[in-house]
């Protein structure tokens, strides 16, 4: 047999295609398919409007999430997430639909994901601490149920200036002891400043997120996922 013959051969194999008799066509197995991609990486991703994006910025192609995507897949990370996130929702406050981050944590997280992110939210500021503990339990407890093999990676709220109100500190340590008892990684946007000193990246509302500013949340967050789906 010739090297070229033998190469096709084993290429044919490879692909999933069974020569049979000579003279007669190939036969291909269904079951088995050729691809030359195995980093599709499986992820849902909870928030509220920093997420969702808003009339100030961040809508569509142009939110943080969709940013980061693209920004991971140009460096061979193929993300493939289901994004479950509602204006003025929280762990314990509900959203523009009526949703709290339990409600979008049934609808997004499935038993294949490989890492389940969680975004916010500034929205708990007028829920009791002990009650925010509880609901941020009860959503993780949700997702580790769903999706037993995935890593948990929890995103507390930033806040735009350096004068950061008691109710939001409240909030971080909620979260970042219940990120810790779940075996979460936990970011800290109030610790790192993120958006303190740029105004530039904050819409006319004063609160949200500007098209700039969703850029430079995935180039925060998206180097974050990255090193968590790398593990």
């Amino acid at each position: 047999m010739s090297r070229l013959a033998a190469f096709v051969i084993g290429l044919a194999g490879v692909a999933g295609v069974v020569f049979t008799h000579p003279g007669h066509l190939p036969r291909v197995r269904a079951y088995d398919t050729l691809t030359l991609d195995f980093r599709l990486n499986h992820a849902a991703v909870i928030g509220d409007s920093y997420t969702t994006g808003t009339d100030e910025g961040g809508l569509g192609p142009k939110s943080w999430t969709a940013r980061a995507w693209q920004t991971l897949a140009a460096r061979d990370e193929r993300i493939a997430a289901d994004v479950a996130a509602e204006g003025k929702a929280g762990y314990g406050e509900p959203g523009d639909h009526g949703s709290v981050f339990e409600d979008l944590t049934a609808r997004a997280v499935k038993p294949g994901d490989a890492l389940v992110v969680f975004s916010g939210s500034r929205n708990d500021q007028g829920v009791d601490p002990g009650l925010l503990g509880d609901r941020v339990r009860d959503t993780f407890v949700m997702a580790r149920r769903f999706a037993p093999s995935a890593r948990f990676l929890v995103i507390g709220p930033p806040w735009p200036t350096a004068d950061v109100p008691g109710s939001m500190l409240r909030i971080r340590d909620v979260l970042n002891a219940a990120a810790r008892a779940a075996g979460a990684a936990f970011v800290d946007p109030i610790a790192d400043r993120w958006f303190v000193g740029r105004p530039d990246l904050i819409g006319a509302d004063g609160v949200h997120p500007n098209d700039a500013g969703h850029e430079y949340l995935a180039d925060k967050i998206g180097p974050i996922i990255g090193m968590q789906l790398s593990g």
